[in-house]
């Protein structure tokens, strides 16, 4: 059985369910799968990125172009 195959199977089956505790341990195991996947798939950034994003931050820093930590805050108070 193909990978296509098996994935409508599981569908079919999961629309069958009628335990709501089964289908949120199912979404809590997608959800956490999709996780260890997402950090497969991460790529960390290069030293010349890391250089480029920290000379904008500077430059950003000295030409007053910053919001405070106070000013994020209150904007979510």
């Amino acid at each position: 059985m193909n990978l296509e195959a098996r994935k409508l199977e599981f569908i079919q089956e999961f629309l069958k369910l009628q335990n709501e505790e089964v289908v949120s341990r199912l979404e809590n195991l997608l959800r956490k799968e999709k996780n260890v996947s997402d950090l497969r798939t991460f790529e960390p950034m290069t030293q010349e990125e890391l250089d480029k994003r920290m000379d904008q931050s500077e430059s950003d820093f000295e030409n007053n172009r910053f919001k405070s930590s106070s000013e994020l805050l209150a904007k979510y108070d």
